[in-house]
């Protein structure tokens, strides 16, 4: 599937979208290993999410789901059964690594697999530690999926240092806390997204943060059992930073976005903007566990900047949008320290820059960094054919980008935006992007 879109002018509108999809996926995970009912209300029915659900329903898990509404019975930690084939988790990192932690502990073998991109994504970074843990998990010789667990009779206490900023090795080594003969405690030097810190304290389970300014310390104290609770996903914020990205680049525009999650975790593409110097207001805040609000964004001028690293990881998913956002300021951005970008749906830096280069924008890569020579307010792109590689948020960063170009851009290979916001095109539309699919 192929997306076409047109340039365009004066997106306005309110906007409602899909559930968050870290949220989501943890919310089947805890539900699942919970005693009694969950309701999960919001839950974002992407293919990657849906993935999550299916693994656990073959494991035995009652799951009713009616549109973004889910009642999960939960089996407890111990409720688990033997799924009678692999575990097949499509484009899901995060489906497969998180639920390693929880496979890890059972007494039952299983295997994981995934879809050819998937298949070509690290995984020893959370095998490595689960190893350490007592468990007996394997991949390929090149430390990529499918990854092979085997029964466990329990595993041990750990306090391991993440070597690289990741919420996915952390949750997943958290999970397999849950499982423990003792306390689990994950050391991250760059804070990495809390959404299952949160989620286990929304379900119970005794989670113990220390920071400090050097460090951020999480112990999960393995609990005998929890109980059920219900859940509300707020909207995405992943999903929202496109729409950010719309309204910023487009000219004479004003959306209002409904309901997002705006987790001081997951923000920093918000911090990053307004250092830009774009007008976004947040309205109707709700402090909740999971905070939310609305998000007003005007047209603006933005101007280049150098990319405060310590913001990365908090917005490594909205990187994509940001190198948009940059290729349309006045001036030079610089963004360093992010190779974990190579290491998503598609090597996200490399298929970035190409993106750029057929835009026609002068760029530099600089190892695992790049600088960005931006357009300015008055800048056109160049009409073009993108290449997504096959990745989610290439796709939509690329399609938004077009909103500047001359005439009409075509990106290749968007079927993935299925995995995380399966109605992009009709939201889109909504706010007056002329989009089509071929």
């Amino acid at each position: 599937m192929d997306f076409r879109v047109k340039a365009g002018s004066k997106l306005t509108g309110e906007v409602q979208l899909p559930g968050d999809k870290s949220i989501s996926h943890r919310s089947i995970m805890c539900a699942a290993l919970a005693e009694g009912t969950s309701v999960i209300n919001g839950f974002l029915n992407g293919e990657d999410c849906l993935a999550t659900l299916d693994a656990f329903s073959k494991m035995g898990v009652s799951i009713d789901r009616t549109d973004n509404k889910v009642v999960v019975q939960g089996v407890g930690l111990r409720g688990l059964k033997k799924p009678d084939s692999d575990l097949y988790l499509g484009n899901s990192g995060t489906s497969m690594r998180l639920m390693s932690g929880i496979l890890a502990g059972q007494n039952f073998s299983t295997v994981l697999t995934g879809d050819h991109s998937l298949s070509a994504r690290p995984m020893e970074r959370v095998v490595t530690p689960l190893n350490l843990m007592g468990s007996n998990i394997s991949t390929n010789l090149e430390g990529k999926p499918p990854i092979k667990i085997e029964s466990s009779s329990g595993l041990n206490s750990l306090s391991y240092e993440l070597p690289i900023a990741s919420a996915q090795i952390k949750s997943c080594l958290m999970f397999a806390g849950l499982y423990a003969n003792g306390p689990v405690t994950v050391t991250e030097h760059l804070r990495t997204r809390n959404h299952t810190e949160l989620m286990f304290q929304e379900f119970g389970i005794e989670v113990e943060v220390n920071e400090s300014s050097k460090a951020r310390k999480i112990t999960v104290i393995p609990p005998k059992s929890f109980l059920a609770t219900d859940i509300n996903v707020p909207a995405d914020f992943s999903s929202a930073s496109f729409f950010i990205l719309a309204a910023l680049i487009t000219p004479e525009s004003e959306l209002l976005i409904k309901n997002v999650g705006i987790n001081k975790t997951r923000i920093g593409f918000l911090h990053a903007l307004r250092h830009m110097g774009a007008n976004i207001e947040l309205q109707n805040e709700i402090n909740s566990l999971e905070p939310t609000a609305d998000i007003l964004v005007k047209t603006s001028d933005l101007k280049g900047i150098s990319l405060n690293t310590a913001l990365v990881a908090n917005m490594i998913d909205e990187m994509p949008a940001f190198f948009i956002a940059a290729a349309l300021a006045e001036g030079i951005t610089k963004i360093k320290d992010v190779k974990e970008l190579r290491a998503k749906e598609s090597d996200r830096l490399q298929a970035m820059s190409e993106a750029l280069e057929s835009f026609g924008v002068k760029f530099h890569l600089n190892g695992d960094g790049i600088v960005i020579n931006g357009l300015g307010k008055d800048g056109v792109f160049k009409a073009s054919k993108i290449s997504s590689h096959g990745d989610h948020r290439i796709a939509m960063a690329s399609s938004i980008a077009s909103l500047r170009a001359e005439g009409e851009t075509t990106i290749i290979d968007c079927h993935n935006v299925n995995t995380s916001f399966p109605n992009f095109i009709d939201v889109c539309r909504e706010v007056g992007i002329n989009i089509a699919e071929t």
